[in-house]
């Protein structure tokens, strides 16, 4: 069996997971969930090898499948979804990649979801000094075709101290600077979905060169990195 595809045999357990999100229906299951879940793992390490060509991971995270119920009004046991995050190797190499297989709503993401408030004010210092170079790759056919239009949470108006006026006011409001792909269960069966995946990864380089560029160096160009 290819370390390098979905099996739709996955799939189909998530959709009946969703369906039984119950612990005595998983726990008569557990031994078809860890068969999957293994095949699943084997896929994302196929994706992390794919990476390593073109970037440096440091670490694979294959998120559980149990959820974290104490403060959700949703209190089903289990995610009827497989999802990982890989991160970046060494404090020079910045944003992060993250890959959720789900029936339906299977979709990647990379960017900066969770800025601590350090790289967010850096991050707005430079697009109000500044934002030809971000503009340039948001705007970029290429970039576009692969990832959209930037995405993730914003602030209503500017942020203390910042011009409501200023002209890059749309990109400094930003919470998230994000980006999201989204694939039919189609898409994710078909053998070249990881492909596809690797070379979505791949587009967003220069976006996470720049952003990196940013978050390591202060307004002076003077590098943070010891």
């Amino acid at each position: 069996m290819s370390v390098e595809i979905i099996n739709k045999t996955s799939l189909d357990f998530l959709k009946k997971l969703a369906k039984n999100n119950n612990r005595e229906w998983f726990t008569a299951n557990k031994e078809t969930f860890k068969a999957h879940e293994a095949d699943v793992k084997a896929f994302y390490n196929a994706v992390m090898q794919r990476l390593n060509q073109h970037d440096q991971i440091e670490k694979l995270k294959i998120f559980r499948i149990y959820r974290d119920v104490r403060f959700s009004k949703d209190k089903t046991p289990y995610k009827a979804h497989f999802a990982g995050s890989f991160s970046r190797m060494g404090l020079e190499r910045r944003g992060g990649y993250y890959l959720r297989i789900k029936p339906g709503e299977t979709f990647m993401a990379v960017g900066f979801w969770d800025p601590n408030k350090e790289d967010l004010m850096r991050i707005r210092k430079e697009l109000e000094l500044d934002a030809s170079e971000f503009r340039a790759i948001l705007e970029d056919s290429e970039f576009k075709k692969v990832w959209g239009m930037l995405q993730g949470d914003a602030l209503k108006t500017a942020p203390k101290g910042f011009d409501k006026e200023h002209k890059d006011i749309d990109l400094i409001r930003h919470k998230q600077f994000i980006f999201t792909k989204t694939f039919t269960n189609k898409e994710v069966l078909s053998k070249d979905f990881i492909d596809q995946v690797d070379h979505s990864f791949q587009a967003i380089r220069p976006y996470f060169d720049l952003m990196s560029s940013i978050l390591t160096t202060n307004l002076n160009g003077e590098s943070l990195i010891a």
